[in-house]
This record gives C-alpha cells, structure tokens and sequence, in this order.
C-alpha cells in the first residue's frame, strides 16, 4: 500500500495540478483504494472517495449478495474483511451493474481505442454517475493498473 500512497497517488496529483476532487475505485483486495484515497485525503481532507462495487455483491457498503455471479471481474468477491479498507477513507459507495460495465468497456474501445476489462468499464460507469449527480463540475480521477485519467 505504500507505494500507492507515496508513488503513484502523488504522480496523479502532480499531473492533474492538484486539481482533483473525487477519486472513485473498484474494489478488488483494496489495497490500491486504500493507498490512494489515504494520499488523496492528506492531499486535500475535502477530497471525496468512492468505492465502486457490483450491483449485487455490494457487501461493503452492507448490501446483502444477490448476484454473487456478476460479471465484472477483478473484484466484488464478498468479502468484507478486507486489511487494508480504511473504513473512514470511504465517503460513498455506487454499485454498477454488469450491463453499465460492460457497456462503458465497449464506448472505452470503441470511442478512446482503449481496449479494457469490465472492471475499467465499472470506474467510468461511476465517474460518469458521480459527474450526474453529486460531482457535477468535479474533477473525478480513476485509475486503471498503471494509467489514470481525469473526467
């Protein structure tokens, strides 16, 4: 996790020019939630965290499992003991469902030629919901393995 913290969070700063105000993330084991939403508080404590999970195997955000077979891989493994969730770090939770996730891959390469999993697709998915609703006029950052992009 601490690389999270002082490598790439800080790159993602400094490239955006400290301009972020929301970071949004797909849960998997949750270390690099953990480790960015961390540096992104001490960066600004205004910046808001959201933990994205799938519509159904939200148990993070203390759903009960109802689709314990969604599609979106690389997380929603219903497991709530997760060591490195830092629980105040959590401002929000949006569950995405296996046809938003898959639909935001596909308009990912079709439209940006960028060719990503489900689980890319479930991070637009909430940005672009985050941008609907409660964020408008946000900068919201993902990141994807080893590249980030603002909305």
């Amino acid at each position: 996790m601490r690389g999270y913290c002082l490598h790439n969070a800080s790159e993602i700063i400094k490239q955006a020019g400290g301009k972020i105000d929301v970071f949004c993330d797909y849960d998997g084991i949750g270390s690099s939630f953990a480790g960015r939403s961390a540096a992104f508080k001490e960066f600004n404590p205004d910046n808001l965290s959201y933990l994205v999970e799938p519509a159904g195997a939200a148990v993070l955000a203390g759903l009960p499992v109802t689709n314990p077979n969604h599609r979106i891989q690389g997380g929603g493994y219903s497991m709530t003991n997760l060591a490195f969730i830092n629980h105040d770090h959590i401002d929000g939770y949006i569950q995405i469902t296996n046809e938003e996730a898959m639909e935001c891959a596909r308009q990912l390469a079709r439209k940006e030629g960028v060719v990503a999993g489900f689980s890319s697709g479930a991070n637009i998915a909430a940005a672009m919901h985050l941008l609907r609703t409660t964020c408008q006029r946000k900068t919201i950052a993902k990141v994807e393995r080893f590249w980030f992009e603002m909305l």
